[in-house]
């Protein structure tokens, strides 16, 4: 009973840096400047004229219209976007031995998953609002994605090759005590032509105004929800973080307490 109480308040310990963590990212999208991009342009340019350019850095949150000359095609799904991050699983049976109470060998058939490859890809892209454009540098940004295919297909590959739109991919043949049911395709993109908040570094050290990654460890974030989604979801999930916390803390004490009693 000791050891269930010391877990629970390890468990207590890891919700509590979680929920700490998830406190700087909300205070972050609070701290970031609401701004549109025709005040950025504005103020870089009489910054570059007072002070030389290259040396501007704002924390700032951006609402637009995403737009791109040439947008990645995602590799299973073929569609555009400008960021996708594909997986494929594999399920299947495996012959797992273990001993009864008895000390007798038993034998079972468990259904088991794994992850056999997975891939992501990315590409800069024209941030429009009402009053102009900017370019984003998404390298490094956390994606709100939605999910375009996710599809159990029951098959052997020919040839041990798995294929899936662009996508391929050569298998090793089952060991002797497993057996493929067969594999699972996932794919979420970041559509073109969407909406969404840019939370991140406006920044001229290019030589061009550009949103970036920021390099003081705050979030840099495109999201498909607003503000108001967001900041509603964070103090949705502190709150459950906390009141889990106090729970596994307040149980595993009491455990621990009856273990040292008894």
């Amino acid at each position: 009973m000791g050891i269930f109480g010391f877990i629970l308040v390890a468990i207590a310990l890891i919700l509590f840096f979680v929920k700490q963590a998830q406190a700087k990212n909300h205070g972050s999208l609070l701290s970031a400047r609401l701004t549109d991009i025709e005040e950025l342009q504005t103020t870089c340019q009489a910054i570059t004229q007072e002070i030389g350019g290259g040396n501007w850095r704002d924390y700032v949150k951006l609402w637009g219209k995403i737009s791109v000359d040439e947008p990645l095609i995602s590799e299973m799904k073929q569609e555009p976007c400008v960021y996708y991050r594909m997986l494929v699983q594999r399920e299947y049976e495996e012959k797992v031995r273990s001993q009864d109470s008895e000390g007798k060998t038993i034998e079972k058939t468990v259904r088991k998953s794994e992850t056999i490859t997975q891939n992501q890809g990315s590409t800069p892209f024209i941030l429009e609002d009402k009053t102009g454009t900017i370019t984003i540098n998404s390298q490094g940004a956390k994606f709100d994605t939605i999910k375009i295919l996710d599809e159990f297909r029951p098959e052997q590959p020919a040839g041990g090759m798995l294929q899936f739109g662009n996508f391929s991919f050569l298998m090793r043949s089952d060991s002797y005590n497993t057996h493929t049911l067969g594999y699972r395709y996932q794919e979420f993109i970041l559509p073109i032509n969407r909406e969404v908040l840019v939370l991140g570094n406006a920044s001229d050290e290019t030589g061009e105004l550009r949103i970036t990654k920021p390099s003081n460890n705050e979030p840099f974030l495109v999201s498909l929800k607003t503000e108001e989604e967001l900041n509603s979801d964070y103090l949705k999930n502190q709150n459950a973080l906390k009141y889990s916390m106090i729970g596994c803390l307040f149980l595993g004490i009491i455990l621990i307490i009856i273990d040292f009693i008894s």
